[in-house]
C-alpha cells in the first residue's frame, strides 16, 4: 500500500464521522419540543448561548487577525513556515465550528430531553446522549479531516517543489509543518475554556448564593433572575468549551504522532507508514465509538449505578474494539518492522490508561463511593469542615492519575523499543530513544482514539442539567423532574470523569509535543549556530529557570481565572439582590425577573476577563525563550506540564466531589434539602464551582498551548535568544 497518499482514507473516515453526527442531529430534532411554556424557556437559553458565542467569536476574530499578521511577517522574514497563517486560521475555524455545532444542538436538545423524559427515563437518556454524540463526532470528524487534508496539501507542495525547504526531505517538511499547525486550535480552545468557564460559574455561583442560601428557593426556580444565565453557562462552558478543549488534544496527538513517527523512522522505508499509523488509529477508534453508542440504553426504574453501568458498557466496549482493531492495524501498516507487537502494545497502554484515569476520577467524585459520601458527612459540622475535606480529597485524588501516566509513559516507551538505562525489551534498528518516544506518541493517540464516545458521555450532562431546569421552570409533573434529576446526577459523574480523561490525555499529548519541540529545536539551533549541542540537564541554569517560570505561570493563570469568576459572580449577586429588592412580586410569581440582564452581565464579564489569562499564556513562553533560549523553553514546558497536570486533577476532582456531596444530601441524606447540612454543602459546592468548571479544565488547555506556541516560534528563539 502507498502510505504517502493513504491520508485519503483519513478524509473518508472523517466524512463517516461527520455523516453520523448529521444523522444524530436529525434524530434529536425529530423529537417533540413539548409545551409552549417549555419552548419559551428553551428559546431564552438558546438565544443567550448564541449571543454569547457570537460575541466571543468577534473578540477572537480580532486577536486572530493580529496573530495571523505576526505569523505572516515571520513567514516573510523566513522565521516561520509560509503555511502557518493559513493553517492557523483553518485550525481555529474548524475548532470554532465544532464548538458551535455542538452547542447549537445542545440548546435544541435540552427541551426535547425534558419532553422525552415525560414519556420515560430511557427516552430522555436517548435524546440527551444523541446530542452529545453530535458534538463528539463533529470534533472527531473535523479533526481527522483537518489533519488529512493538510497532509495531502503539503505532500503535493513538497513533491512538486512549490516550496523549497528541508533539502528535499518531503517527509520532514510535512512532519515539522504539521506539528506547528495546532496553534490556531490552541488559542481558541483556551478562549472557549476560560470564557465559557467564567460565564457558567459566575452565573452558577451568583444564582446559588442569593437564590439557595439567602432567599431559600430551590435550584432552577424561575423566580431567580440568574437561572437562565446558569443554563446558558452550561452550554457555553461545558459543551462548547469542552468540545474545543478535546478537539485540541485530539488533533495535537495526531500531529505529535506524525512528527515522532518521522523522527523514529527517518531514512527508512517505514517512514510514511509510521506517519500514517496515528491517523489510522483515530479512524478505527472512531468506528469503535460509533458501535459503542448503540449500547447506551436503560430501563425505566434504573438506579444511579445502573445508569452509570450503561454508559460504561458503551465506553468499555468501544475501548475493547479499538484495542482489538489496533493489532491487525499495526501489523499490516508496519509490515517489515520487527517491533510491530510493541507498537500495538503502546496503543493498548494508552487506551487502558484512559479507562483507568476515568475510573479513579469516578471513584473520588461519585456518590456511589466512599470519598464523596464521607465528604457529605463533613457537612454535619459546618461549611468549614466540608471545604477542608474537599481540599484534602482533591489532593489525594492526584495519586492514581499521576501513577497511571507515569506507568503509561514507561510502559509505552519500553514496549516500542526504547531503553531506560540498561533496561530494554528488544533491540530495534535505528535509535532506540526515538522509537520509544514514538511509542509514547501512539499511547497518546490510543488514549484519545475513542473520543467519539467518551466526549459524548460528558457532553450529554449539560443537556440533562438544562432539561431539569426547564422541567422545574415549566412546572412539569414531579416524575419528570425525578427522571431529569437522575440523568443530571449521572451527568455530574460523567462530567468529572470526562475532565479527568481530558487532563490525562492532555498530559500525554503535551509530553509528545515537548519531545517534538526538542527534535525541531535541535535542527534550528544547528542551522543558526553550527556545532552547538543543547544542554537539557537539570544543572543547566536555563532549564531550572524555565521549570520555575513554567510552574509559576500555572499558578498565575489559576489566580487570574479564579479572580475573574469572583468578580463576575459578585456582579451577578448584586444584580439578583437588586431585582429581588426592586421588582415587586417576583417572590410571589406575580412579576417576571429580568433574565436578560444577568445573561448580559455574564457575557460582558466573561469576554472581558478571558483576554488576560490567554495573552499571558502566549507571551510568557516567548519571553522566556528570548531570554534563556531553547533550553529555558524546554524547562518551561516541563514545569507547566507537570505542575499543571497535578493542579488540574486536584481542582477538578475536589470540585466534582463538592458538587456530588451536595446532591447526595439533596437526595435525602444528612437532613436533605433545606437543612443546615445542605446549606454547608452548598457553600462547598460554590467554592468548587470555579475549581471544576473554570480553572481546573482550563489548565490542561494552558499547558498544551504553551507547547504549541513554543514549537511555532522555535526558529525565532533559536535566532535571537540572549543566552
Amino acid at each position: 500500500m502507498n502510505y504517502e497518499i493513504a491520508f485519503v482514507i483519513g478524509v473518508g473516515g472523517a466524512l463517516v464521522a461527520l455523516l453520523f453526527a448529521f444523522l444524530q442531529a436529525r434524530k434529536v430534532l425529530s423529537f417533540s419540543e413539548g409545551t409552549p411554556a417549555m419552548q419559551k424557556i428553551a428559546n431564552a437559553i438558546r438565544g443567550g448561548a448564541n449571543a454569547y458565542l457570537k460575541r466571543q467569536f468577534r473578540v477572537v476574530a480580532v486577536i486572530y487577525v493580529l496573530i495571523v499578521a505576526v505569523l505572516g511577517v515571520l513567514a516573510i522574514l523566513g522565521y516561520a513556515s509560509p503555511f502557518m497563517p493559513i493553517a492557523f486560521l483553518s485550525g481555529g475555524i474548524f475548532s470554532q465550528l465544532s464548538a458551535f455545532i455542538g452547542m447549537r444542538i445542545a440548546t435544541r436538545a435540552n427541551v426535547r430531553t425534558a419532553a422525552a423524559a415525560s414519556d420515560s427515563l430511557n427516552q430522555g437518556l436517548k435524546v440527551a446522549f444523541a446530542s452529545g454524540t453530535v458534538l463528539s463526532f463533529t470534533v472527531v470528524g473535523l479533526s481527522i479531516l483537518d489533519v488529512s487534508l493538510w497532509f495531502l496539501v503539503l505532500r503535493f507542495v513538497f513533491y512538486n517543489q512549490l516550496y523549497a525547504a528541508f533539502d528535499g526531505n518531503v517527509a520532514q517538511g510535512i512532519a515539522e509543518n504539521m506539528v506547528m499547525f495546532g496553534v490556531g486550535v490552541a488559542v481558541f480552545a483556551l478562549f472557549a475554556r476560560v470564557g465559557g468557564g467564567i460565564f457558567t460559574k459566575a452565573a452558577d455561583v451568583g444564582a446559588d448564593l442569593v437564590g439557595k442560601v439567602e432567599a431559600g428557593i430551590p435550584e432552577d426556580d424561575p423566580r431567580n433572575p440568574a437561572v437562565i444565565a446558569d443554563n446558558v453557562g452550561d452550554n457555553v462552558g461545558d459543551v462548547a468549551g469542552m468540545g474545543a478543549d478535546l478537539y485540541e488534544s485530539y488533533i495535537k496527538s495526531m500531529h505529535a504522532g506524525i512528527a515522532l513517527g518521522f523522527a523514529a523512522f527517518n531514512g527508512t522505508d517505514m517512514v510514511w507508514a509510521a506517519m500514517f499509523l496515528p491517523v489510522a488509529i483515530a479512524i478505527v477508534g472512531m468506528i469503535a465509538s460509533l458501535i459503542g453508542t448503540f449500547l447506551i440504553r436503560t430501563g425505566e426504574k434504573a438506579t444511579q449505578h445502573q445508569l452509570l453501568s450503561t454508559l460504561r458498557t458503551g465506553t468499555y466496549t468501544a475501548a475493547g474494539l479499538a484495542m482489538l482493531a489496533s493489532a491487525p492495524l499495526a501489523f499490516f501498516i508496519m509490515d517489515g518492522f520487527s517491533g510491530r507487537m510493541g507498537l500495538f502494545a503502546s496503543i493498548v497502554v494508552g487506551v487502558v490508561s484512559g479507562c483507568l484515569i476515568a475510573y479513579f476520577t469516578e471513584y473520588f467524585t461519585s456518590t456511589h463511593y466512599k470519598p464523596t459520601r464521607e465528604l457529605a458527612a463533613a457537612s454535619e459540622t459546618g461549611a468549614a469542615t466540608i471545604v477542608i475535606g474537599g481540599l484534602s480529597l482533591g489532593m489525594k485524588s492526584t495519586v492514581p492519575p499521576v501513577l497511571i501516566v507515569v506507568v503509561g509513559i514507561v510502559a509505552s516507551f519500553l514496549v516500542s523499543g526504547g531503553a531506560l538505562g540498561n533496561v530494554s525489551l528488544f533491540e530495534v534498528a535505528g535509535d532506540p530513544f526515538t522509537h520509544g518516544l514514538y511509542g509514547i506518541g501512539l499511547a497518546a493517540v490510543g488514549m484519545l482514539s475513542t473520543l467519539g464516545i467518551t466526549l459524548a458521555t460528558d457532553a450529554y450532562g449539560p443537556v440533562a442539567d438544562n432539561a431539569g431546569g426547564i422541567a422545574e421552570m415549566a412546572h412539569m409533573p414531579a416524575e419528570v423532574r425525578e427522571r431529569t434529576d437522575a440523568l443530571d446526577a449521572l451527568g455530574n459523574t460523567t462530567a468529572a470523569t470526562g475532565k479527568g480523561f481530558a487532563i490525562g490525555s492532555a498530559a500525554l499529548t503535551s509530553l509528545a509535543l515537548l519531545v517534538s519541540y526538542i527534535k525541531i529545536a535541535e535542527r534550528h539551533v544547528e542551522y543558526r549556530h553550527p556545532g552547538t549541542i543543547l544542554d537539557l540537564s537539570l544543572d543547566n541554569p536555563a532549564v531550572l529557570i524555565g521549570i520555575f517560570l513554567g510552574a509559576m505561570l500555572v499558578f498565575v493563570f489559576a489566580a487570574l481565572t479564579m479572580s475573574a469568576v469572583q468578580r463576575a459572580a459578585q456582579s451577578i449577586v448584586q444584580e439578583v439582590r437588586r431585582q429581588f429588592r426592586e421588582i415587586a412580586g417576583i417572590m410571589e410569581e406575580k412579576a417576571d425577573p429580568d433574565y436578560a440582564a444577568c445573561v448580559d452581565l455574564c457575557t460582558r464579564g466573561a469576554l472581558r476577563e478571558m483576554v488576560a489569562p490567554t495573552l499571558i499564556s502566549v507571551i510568557l513562553p516567548i519571553i522566556t525563550g528570548l531570554i534563556f533560549g531553547v533550553e529555558g523553553v524546554v524547562g518551561f514546558i516541563g514545569g507547566a506540564t507537570v505542575i499543571g497536570f497535578v493542579l488540574a486533577v486536584f481542582m477538578c476532582n475536589a470540585g466534582g466531589a463538592w458538587d456530588n456531596a451536595k446532591k447526595y444530601i439533596e437526595s435525602g441524606n444528612h437532613g436533605g434539602k433545606g437543612s443546615e447540612h445542605h446549606k454547608a454543602a452548598v457553600i462547598g459546592d460554590t467554592v468548587g464551582d470555579p475549581f471544576k468548571d473554570t480553572t481546573g479544565p482550563s489548565i490542561n488547555t494552558l499547558f498544551k498551548l504553551v507547547s504549541t506556541v513554543s514549537i511555532t516560534v522555535v526558529s525565532v528563539i533559536a535566532a535571537f535568544s540572549l543566552f
